[in-house]
């Protein structure tokens, strides 16, 4: 199908003429300075002496801003957040790093997921990096909408009507399809619309059913990936998340809320992250009975995305220690050591520390999140 990118202006990432500007804008946006300051205390000097524009000079696609910008930034990240981040790609086509993928993965970080998933590919050889979703709830000020579409993300609309949702998504996967065939980029997207809080990762069928609305799947070239975190910086906040939502059913995250999970996701320590990339869909999607009313083929394509993404859980001392903790057994023990068990107790004593709630429930804290912990466990077992 042939589609005109004006069509999707509302959505769409900058295109390359339009970059210059969007800098322009952004480096003079008092907000963007002021959040820059608390993050890089050294930026506004930059900006002062007109650093920033120099290094912005050769920067004419958003894949060019990523290279020069974003890439340096995520690798001090995983230096100094992680235990390093590893990828797993040996699934994907072998000789073919020119081929356009759309990565439907679980959901670990609002920012890294895909942010990790760039420097990976490009470090492995891979031409480009992904393009992403990303919802309007988190582009709360237009400093944010700008950088992530210069960083390559489209926009994807929360909190719409059914009328609404219908266009919307609609208009989201003929972007989607227009992306990966016509602009030849990659797509990375979440499985489901937020992240699993108890880390239960499942595919919602209304996901591929968008994607499907643009154009035929088999052109998207879907890749199941799983995103593994040794550690979750965010346990504590959606363990907390789940007692206020117990506490009272109508409980909303305020947008404060939204802006710390972002900041403590991308600076607090993850331990070992993998990346791991399941069997192309397109290599067992005729396996799938095609003759099923619609709702029952996308229900068994969702169980066997998730069953390649739980195959694809690289599992640590933590998963197997939360099993037998919330068990109350140690059938799992050689996975994990004395020294092992004693280093999680600390850590997750450490987080529950952080919790401050009013009426703070520690026992109901704690096994939500060794639930976090167990539930990859538990689904890559389910999986083999």
């Amino acid at each position: 199908m042939a589609y005109d990118v004006k069509e999707f202006d509302e959505i769409r990432p900058y295109e390359p003429e339009e970059m210059q500007q969007a800098f322009e804008e952004l480096i003079s946006d008092r907000q963007f300075n002021v959040m820059m300051k608390g993050f890089a205390p050294w930026l506004p000097k930059l900006l002062r002496n007109g650093a920033l524009r120099l290094a912005f000079k050769g920067v004419k696609t958003p894949l060019d801003f990523q290279k020069r910008f974003m890439k340096p930034i995520v690798n001090y990240i995983i230096r100094k957040h992680t235990d390093g981040c590893t990828f797993s790609h040996d699934l994907l086509p072998e000789g073919k790093r020119d081929e356009r993928f759309t990565f439907v993965s679980n959901h670990r970080d609002i920012v890294l997921d895909s942010a990790f998933l760039d420097v990976l590919l490009i470090n492995a050889g891979y031409q480009t990096t992904v393009e992403i979703g990303i919802g309007d709830n988190l582009l709360i000020y237009p400093w944010i909408k700008r950088l992530v579409r210069m960083n390559k993300a489209f926009t994807v609309r929360r909190g719409l009507t059914a009328h609404e949702m219908l266009r919307s998504s609609m208009l989201m996967s003929q972007y989607i399809h227009y992306a990966v065939t016509k602009k030849h980029e990659n797509i990375w997207i979440a499985q489901r619309e937020g992240r699993a809080k108890d880390s239960d990762d499942r595919t919602q069928e209304s996901v591929l059913k968008m994607l499907a609305m643009g154009g035929e799947l088999r052109e998207l070239n879907i890749v199941p990936l799983t995103i593994s975190y040794e550690y979750d910086p965010c346990d504590y906040l959606k363990a907390q998340e789940f007692q206020q939502k117990r506490d009272n059913p109508a409980f909303k995250k305020s947008r404060q809320d939204d802006l710390d999970n972002m900041r403590i996701g991308i600076f607090g320590y993850k331990g070992r992250v993998n990346y791991h990339c399941g069997t192309p869909v397109n290599q067992w999607l005729d396996e799938l009975d095609s003759s099923l009313p619609k709702n029952e083929f996308f229900q068994m394509l969702a169980h066997r995305i998730d069953r390649e993404i739980h195959r694809g859980y690289k599992l640590y001392p933590c998963n197997y220690i939360s099993a037998d903790l919330l068990e109350g057994k140690k059938e799992r023990a050689s996975h994990y050591t004395t020294a092992d068990v004693a280093r999680f107790e600390k850590y997750l004593d450490g987080q529950i520390a952080k919790i401050t709630i009013p009426g703070k429930d520690v026992p109901f804290l704690r096994e939500r999140i060794l639930t976090m912990y167990a539930n990859p466990l538990y689904n890559y077992l389910a999986a083999q």
